[in-house]
């Protein structure tokens, strides 16, 4: 099974001028399953992966209400503020849907770097490991100091750290989460991150840093789709990374591209 673990559906109206602006021509359009599903079949991926964009918990019922009619979207990572007096609530709630599998903070657009170091966070974790719910990790290298904290703090708390973390992260900094039995990476957002004229060459270093840190156990692949259109088409960042992993073997090709995000995400339990 493959699986795209890292993708996203919007509509413009709905996000009332944020993100993204006009100037980013090439995403700054509504993006619907309809336009999805058709690069899921061309290139054999058999399921995908919504994770939030605004912090919305309305995006979040968006994205699971298209999950119930859309088999092929297979998980849902949404929001919720994580801090609110009744977040256990909030989350219980949201976890009616069984797509739901995780919550993603909007870390990197926060002003304090050390937001995700705070014991106020405790009764939202709780619930999230009763429930069977991971925790995505966006952050910039700056966050990666409290992330770790954070982690040592909630050992039994799956964590992933979206786009391998904004690539220019501290080795000293990654080697410490990737120490962390319950920490995994997603191997997603490296194209956009290069920016326009990215190659293989200039990837490898980074990927091979990151199989340094990782096993590739723990390693999730994910496309930032539509995100990803600003560098590349979907095809290439796939024959991209087909090269870029091109030294592991059959089966650790099999669990980044696909088993590793089933597991991680619980896709086996269909119970909470």
């Amino acid at each position: 099974m493959r699986i795209d673990a890292h993708q996203h559906i919007w509509q413009l109206p709905a996000r009332a001028g944020a993100w993204p602006p006009p100037e980013l021509a090439a995403i700054h359009r509504d993006f619907a399953p309809d336009d999805l599903q058709p690069l899921l079949a061309a290139h054999g991926i058999d399921g995908t992966f919504l994770v939030q964009s605004p912090p919305s918990e309305d995006d979040t019922r968006f994205m699971l209400d298209l999950a119930q009619s859309h088999p092929f979207i297979r998980a849902v990572v949404g929001w919720t503020d994580l801090k609110a007096p009744d977040a256990p609530a909030r989350i219980a709630a949201l976890a009616m849907y069984r797509t739901l599998r995780g919550l993603r903070p909007m870390q990197q657009d926060l002003e304090d770097d050390c937001w995700i170091d705070d014991p106020r966070l405790a009764p939202a974790v709780d619930m999230m490991l009763a429930l069977g719910l991971v925790f995505d990790a966006l952050v910039l290298p700056r966050h990666l100091p409290a992330l770790l904290a954070f982690a040592e703090r909630h050992p039994d708390l799956r964590i992933v750290i979206d786009h391998i973390g904004k690539p220019a992260m501290g080795r000293a900094d990654i080697a410490q989460l990737a120490a962390l039995p319950n920490v995994h990476c997603k191997l997603s957002g490296m194209v956009t991150e290069a920016g326009v004229g990215w190659t293989v060459a200039r990837l490898q270093p980074v990927l091979d840093h990151v199989l340094d840190m990782f096993d590739p156990q723990r390693l999730i692949w994910g496309s930032d789709w539509p995100v990803l259109e600003l560098a590349a088409r979907y095809g290439d960042w796939i024959a991209a990374s087909e090269a870029l992993l091109a030294g592991l073997d059959d089966a650790e090709r099999q669990a980044v591209f696909g088993l590793n995000a089933k597991r991680f995400y619980g896709l086996e339990s269909t119970s909470r």
